[in-house]
């Protein structure tokens, strides 16, 4: 895979990956990695413990592609702290405003009490640049949840609101497609035929305020340690889209 930023300020692609704990956040970067590289990436650390509530990442972190002949990809992968139900638990809305803006360094713990200040010089940054912004947002979802609760609801709506105000184009990624369908489970390629997805994705379109055709199915490396076509051309599909979307807004910076 080659890629370069259509004619902008931006020197590399910023893309960062949010959405409720137990999401596949993590695995989704790890995913796009592996599918780009053509062999297992983990450099993102994830947590498969299906029962979990607490976010398992904990610090801004951004993750690079390598080119398979040196170097990197002009692409980036911000991963942050799952948005947790309730008031002081995950990452705060406002947190993720400020990374969008380009104001939080990598390496920043999030604090789920206390947002980021700006008297803090070691993870604040107080003149981002066009490469520090936020160039897509990708909001990951479980189609196995039940329901995303109120609380989520409403951090993300906050979320999504302040990308639509900077302009910054969204999607959203329906992850662990394998566990919510049978059809699926048996064969990936079977995808676009599941009504039980297609069902749980509306569902979830209606709920984030999402459109449903910026809305991609995926299944992660999570069980599967090596590379797979069928899984790669769902994980590829939406990286595809990402960077048309990014390409978009970077035109216009």
């Amino acid at each position: 895979m080659d890629y370069e930023p259509d004619g902008s300020k931006a020197k590399k692609l910023r893309v960062l990956i949010y959405g409720p704990v137990g999401a596949g956040k993590s695995s989704f970067i790890n995913s796009v990695i592996t599918a780009i590289r053509g062999r297992s990436y983990v450099r993102a650390e994830a947590n498969n413990a299906r029962k979990d509530t607490k976010s398992f990442t904990k610090e801004y972190k951004a993750h690079k592609i390598r080119r398979q002949g040196g170097g990197h990809l002009p692409i980036v992968f911000s991963d942050i702290m799952g948005l947790e139900d309730g008031q002081d638990v995950g990452v705060r809305a406002e947190d993720i405003q400020l990374a969008m803006e380009g104001h939080v360094k990598e390496g920043y713990k999030f604090n789920p009490t206390s947002t980021l200040s700006k008297n803090d010089t070691t993870h604040y940054n107080p003149c981002p640049t066009p490469d520090d912004q936020v160039h897509v947002l990708v909001c990951l979802l479980n189609v196995n949840s039940t329901e995303i609760t109120p609380s989520v609801i409403q951090k993300m709506k906050a979320i999504r609101e302040k990308a639509r105000d900077l302009g910054i184009p969204q999607i959203a990624i329906g992850t662990h497609i394998d566990k919510c369908c049978g059809i699926i489970e048996k064969d990936v390629k079977d995808v676009y035929k599941s009504t039980h997805l297609k069902k749980k994705m509306t569902e979830f379109s209606s709920a984030v305020g999402i459109p449903l055709n910026c809305l991609f199915p995926v299944k992660n490396y999570s069980d599967d340690p090596e590379p797979k076509d069928d899984m790669d051309i769902l994980i590829l599909t939406a990286v595809k889209h990402i960077l048309n979307y990014g390409d978009d807004f970077l035109d216009d910076m």
